[in-house]
């Protein structure tokens, strides 16, 4: 008996070994995830999922919304919604939920006809989001029947009633499927925008864009910028936080992380923080040209 127990013992002391680095390796993993929608030459979104580097994908814009406009959602050289001529994303949509790829619909953007003149209006768009992109009825959706799984607040522009936004889809996660929130607010802390969605403490997601920011964003010469941003952006109320960046040089106008200096000088420091959730890139068009993932994939 003492034999046997004896050769257990050492069997599982042996197999414990074995995982124990698998544990804690995973214990700071992050993901990848990708802003889709602004350039046609960029791919399908299914051939986007079907690469299998991302996590999540952000549907990127929904451009015109608020002030008693029609909400019109862009993507420019994919297609044309104002023709019923989305439709087809739809399908890319199932196939990235299909693989355990989130998708959501990215909200605002840099350019755009936006903003929010109420909260009644703030309530507005957000039946209109349920209704035409989440679990609600339309006769009009623009990318037919697949269920999004949340909504993506890229907000650099308009007024301050987002907060009241992000309370409502909020609420529509009591209805079924959990309506997943995220924001993309610059590094200055706090967002000039986004600060009062924030405090709701309701986002799922948070992608810090470190670029564009020259005050913020990471750079060889002083990286202690970078590392205070990104102390004061993991203190408050959310899920989780990602070190958002251009996928190439031609993305963003300053900010872009030479790929070994991102793995070398980034990764350890962020990963520090319990709420690390990976790296957002802008967008799947200049990552195809850079092959940025594909360099990073391996240690986010």
């Amino acid at each position: 008996m003492a034999a046997l127990f004896t050769k257990f013992f050492s069997q599982a002391f042996t197999i414990f070994l074995l995982i124990l680095p698998a544990l804690f390796s995973k214990s700071n993993a992050g993901v990848i995830v990708v802003y889709w929608g602004q350039n046609g030459g960029e791919g399908s979104l299914t051939k986007t999922c079907n690469t299998g580097k991302f996590r999540v994908v952000n549907i990127g814009f929904l451009s015109k919304f608020g002030n008693g406009q029609k909400p019109e959602i862009n993507l420019a050289g994919h297609c044309n919604p104002a023709s019923n001529g989305c439709q087809g994303v739809g399908a890319g949509i199932k196939n990235c939920q299909s693989k355990g790829i989130k998708v959501l619909l990215s909200i605002g953007g840099g350019a755009g006809n936006y903003g929010l003149s109420s909260e009644a209006d703030a309530g507005s768009v957000a039946n209109y989001l349920w209704n035409n992109f989440l679990g609600g009825q339309s006769n009009s959706r623009p990318l037919g029947n697949a269920v999004l799984d949340g909504i993506d607040f890229d907000i650099e522009k308009g007024g301050p009633h987002y907060a009241a936004l992000a309370r409502k889809l909020s609420e529509y996660s009591k209805r079924g499927k959990k309506v997943y929130l995220s924001a993309a607010p610059q590094c200055p802390f706090p967002d000039q925008y986004l600060n009062g969605a924030l405090s709701t403490g309701l986002f799922d997601y948070v992608w810090v864009q470190f670029y564009n920011n020259p005050q913020c964003q990471f750079t060889t010469s002083n990286p202690n910028a970078f590392r205070d941003s990104w102390n004061k952006w993991t203190s408050i109320k959310a899920g989780q936080f990602f070190v958002g960046l251009p996928a190439s040089r031609q993305a963003a106008g300053s900010g872009f992380v030479n790929p070994n200096d991102l793995k070398n000088q980034v990764f350890p420091f962020v990963k520090g923080s319990p709420k690390y959730g990976g790296i957002m890139l802008y967008d799947k068009f200049n990552d195809d040209r850079s092959g940025y993932s594909s360099q990073i994939r391996g240690s986010v």
